[in-house]
């Protein structure tokens, strides 16, 4: 196979050709689609005489005309990528390409393509040029119209963005509509959906009095399943016109729902597209975290309005400027609409998880990557929530009003254009009147900062003073790291559990005033932008408990000085409740590591008794949010251990994890139990913070006591799951019975099958659940799942469910025989045959297979190796694993 090019963010080079208005049309067809594209093009720079390339791929070319005439064989080359116009005229010109294209063929599910009989479309990042010949890149932006003709019984709902124009009947059982977008935006935008769906119609009265349709399209049966998303949506618009003053900008707003979508939904202009496990949801069918899910995901999509295609990327390498400040937006939404301290938790929890790995391994990039083969493979926790937590960094040193000064400034600029990353920078620079030293670094640096803090009192001065180094680790392609510029929030709590006030800090040979008005302030934010600094608290009349970057204030690596005894004194008071949450974690990790060695070295394992009574002051404490303590009894992942390790022992992680579970069931049995039991409810289900909140400590209580397999409390499991009356604590209860191997879990996910069979959404649980479980050997069970009737390899939200969710056991996918190696490798090949996109996010599993022992190393690295070596590999697949394999 050809070596597949890299592309650079330092050769951009803006477009020789812009395109005015795209005039688009298409022939819906059974065997084939015929595709008509009008272009009205202007040359960048008048008098120009460059050749005009177009990309496409899967594309066969029928007709080619300049100005009205048709274009002989000598006039353009085409091959499996490019068509070229070697001397098109140096004036503006009409392009006309008809090309003719196979949907129903497409498995990729890029570009057209059919899912359940339905046509639809996914362009973002390169999808439309297997559509028709076009200069496929986000600084190309045009207006744009679309007209669609179709057989009417089979494709009664003709969609496209913008406004509905005209529409009517045609001879032979057709129909047509036309579609015109007012607003300039470029190709990956645009979107197209034919097909049979009901819609559930509401509307929205916009701040400025605009009255707004909005529509979600569903297969009829599902209709009802779509209330949620409606009340979902009108929340958004509300809040960003409330927190950024943002107004939807045209009459109508479409949202569609697919049942096979590579991504999780789409931001088309007007007509955004989405996976069904984002849109459809019913108290019997879909949990808290599908509800929360939904929330924040139809708001993602609504806010790309403003933050992707009002203002729109340069270029791919650009793509944190809309995501990484659009998951910014929905974290904010949610955070406002539900409980901000349990939301924080949550993100972080994630960025822990999926993206500290990624920036420790070889696919690390930056939040913007100087390269990429394949730009789907960039779509990434890196790019995503790192790049959130870049933005939310401009946000702790300018404040809400100084972040929204600036966003009103970016889009002030920038409205219609297509920018950079610096352009967001600026904005936020200029509007705050403020210099920001090094901070474009996070642009431009990967890996994650390790900050380690030495603290030390002085009682004669009554000073305080906290040492800061830093250390970026290296990563490929980037061996020598520069300082970063890192905003700690800090707060000094007394003996008694109080915050201090603070009024000045010293560094850096000045002396800052923090109060505000005279003032006193608790929490101040440390501008560290250096390897190493010193900040100095004056009057300071005890020594006290540094909170450390307190609401997690950058996506670094803490590394403080604070003891155990410390540490415990945080977990009870720390006014800052992330940090609460935060100090039980750290000591947990602590923990989990001393006994992972103990374990390696054949010792007894002994759970400390002050931990286990710092979980149970969590848990017998009335005064927190319950979803707070489910989330701070909950112990820290297997893979956030492993990561913290020189060689990662997942055997050794498991068997800890298991053990501190256990043990923690026993001694807190009582305590577990009366929560298990003051926490159920009668009630009919609502989304709400409260109700919420009761299940998910109900939920996590249950799983402890039925983790010991006591009869008693299979019992009580069972009597959950049967008495459940919605999904959460019924699929809750079936978790948490699914632990220990036997007949009960047997019994208990058949009967839970046999219910749910009929609703695909709540199959891909069960799949899930299965995939997922830590029961040895389970690499057999899901070799067997992949010939269940229910599974389809074609479908990416079943492949996440099963397959993803099996890469996500640690002891399994681990399994020190190879068989969890073996059984992604061939499925990746299979896989990449269908759909590129799902086989290279599969593959990426195995990506950190250097973190194992010898062992385990050479059995994956074969995988890799065969991957690599196949014949008709995808360049999305050879990206990842050849990177993986590379020194």
């Amino acid at each position: 196979m050809d070596v597949p090019k890299e592309i650079f963010l330092k050769d951009y080079k803006a477009p020789d050709y812009y395109f005015d208005t795209v005039d688009l049309q298409f022939q819906l067809g059974e065997e084939k689609t015929i595709v008509t594209s009008k272009i009205v093009v202007s040359p960048g720079v008048e008098g120009i005489s460059a050749p005009l390339v177009l990309h496409g791929h899967d594309l066969k070319l029928i007709s080619i005309k300049v100005n009205g005439t048709e274009l002989k064989g000598e006039e353009y080359k085409v091959n499996s990528r490019h068509l070229m116009l070697s001397t098109p005229p140096a004036v503006v010109f009409n392009l006309e390409i008809v090309t003719e294209i196979y949907p129903q063929l497409n498995t990729s599910l890029e570009g057209l393509y059919k899912s359940t009989g339905n046509f639809c479309t996914q362009c973002e990042a390169e999808g439309f040029r297997k559509i028709t010949y076009f200069q496929d890149r986000p600084d190309v932006m045009a207006k744009y119209t679309c007209r669609i003709e179709a057989d009417k019984t089979l494709y009664p709902v003709l969609l496209s963005n913008g406004n509905l124009i005209e529409q009517g009947d045609l001879e032979g059982g057709k129909h047509y509509a036309l579609w015109e977008d007012p607003f300039k935006k470029p190709s990956y935008l645009f979107a197209l959906v034919a097909g049979q769906l009901g819609c559930r119609e509401d509307s929205f009265v916009t701040c400025s009095g605009r009255n707004v349709t909005l529509r979600i399209w569903t297969p009829a049966q599902d209709l009802p399943k779509t209330a949620h998303a409606m009340y979902s949506l009108k929340a958004a618009m509300k809040w960003d016109e409330e927190v950024f003053g943002l107004e939807y900008d045209l009459d109508l707003f479409n949202i569609v729902v697919v049942p096979d979508f590579n991504m999780g939904a789409m931001e088309n202009k007007s007509l955004n597209i989405f996976q069904s496990r984002l849109v459809l949801a019913s108290p019997e069918t879909a949990t808290d975290g599908d509800y929360a899910a939904i929330l924040g995901v139809v708001g993602h999509e609504y806010f790309h309005n403003w933050t992707g295609n009002r203002v729109t990327c340069r270029d791919w390498f650009q793509l944190t400027l809309k995501e990484g400040l659009t998951v910014f937006r929905d974290q904010e939404f949610s955070s406002d609409l539900g409980c901000r301290t349990v939301k924080r938790i949550a993100d972080v929890s994630k960025l822990r998880i999926y993206q500290f790995p990624q920036d420790a391994g070889p696919m690390a990039h930056p939040i913007r990557p100087h390269s990429y083969i394949k730009m789907d493979n960039f779509y990434t926790v890196t790019v995503y929530e790192k790049g959130a937590e870049v933005v939310r960094m401009y946000k702790t040193m300018f404040g809400a009003s100084g972040f929204r000064k600036g966003m009103d400034l970016y889009f002030k600029r920038h409205d219609g254009q297509a920018v950079t990353c610096e352009d967001f920078y600026a904005a936020m620079c200029d509007a705050n009147n403020a210099q920001l030293p090094n901070f474009l670094q996070w642009y431009s640096q990967a890996g994650t900062p390790i900050v380690k803090v030495a603290s030390s009192y002085d009682p004669s001065s009554q000073t305080f003073s906290l040492k800061l180094s830093q250390e970026v680790p290296p990563t490929p392609g980037q061996p020598v790291k520069e300082p970063m510029f890192i905003p700690v929030a800090v707060g000094l709590v007394d003996s008694t559990g109080k915050d201090m006030p603070l009024t000045s800090v010293y560094s850096d040979g000045s002396l800052q005033t923090v109060s505000t008005d005279g003032q006193p302030v608790f929490t101040t934010v440390l501008q560290f932008k250096k390897k190493e600094e010193e900040f100095m608290f004056k009057n300071i009349p005890e020594r006290p408990v540094p909170s450390l970057l307190r609401g997690y204030s950058a996506p670094v690596r803490l590394d403080s000085d604070l003891s155990e005894g410390d540490l415990f004194f945080l977990l009870a008071s720390d006014s800052d409740e992330f940090n609460r949450w935060e100090a039980g974690q750290v000591l947990a990790r602590k923990l989990m590591l001393s006994l992972v060695a103990d374990f390696q070295q054949q010792k007894t394992l002994v759970l400390n008794p002050k931990f286990v009574d710092g979980i149970r002051s969590i848990l017998r404490n009335t005064s927190l949010d319950k979803e707070f303590i489910a989330k701070a009894i909950t112990l820290p992942g297997q893979g956030e251990i492993m990561d913290m390790m020189e060689v990662a022992d997942p055997d050794a992680v498991h068997a800890v994890r298991n053990f501190i579970k256990k043990e923690l069931a026993v001694q807190l049995k009582d305590d577990l139990l009366a929560a298990v039991k003051s926490n159920r409810s009668s009630e009919a289900y609502t989304f709400n913070h409260d109700s919420m909140a009761r299940r998910a400590l109900k939920n996590t209580c249950l799983a402890y006591l039925a983790s010991l397999n006591e009869p008693d409390f299979v019992e009580l499991a069972l009597h959950e799951y049967k008495s459940a009356t919605n999904m959460t604590e019924q699929f809750a209860a079936l978790a948490a019975l699914s632990q220990n191997p036997g007949q009960v879990r047997d019994d208990a996910l058949l009967d839970f099958y046999n219910k749910w069979q009929h609703e695909y959404l709540v199959v891909s649980k069960w799949f899930a659940l299965q995939a997922t479980s830590e029961i040895p050997g389970n690499v057999a069970n899901v070799q067997k799942l992949l010939s269940h009737p229910a599974f389809d390899l074609r479908n990416p939200n079943k492949v996440y469910s099963l397959i993803g969710g099996f890469c996500g056991s640690p002891v399994n996918f681990h399994a020190k025989d190879g068989s969890g190696y073996k059984f992604l490798g061939e499925i990746v090949l299979q896989l990449d045959k269908i759909n590129p996109q799902v086989a290279s996010r599969m593959v990426s599993a195995f990506s950190r297979w250097r973190r194992y022992d010898k062992t385990r190393q050479a059995l994956a690295k074969a995988q890799l190796e065969m991957i690599v070596s196949a014949n008709g590999l995808s360049e999305n697949v050879f990206e990842i694993a050849s990177k993986s394999l590379a020194d």
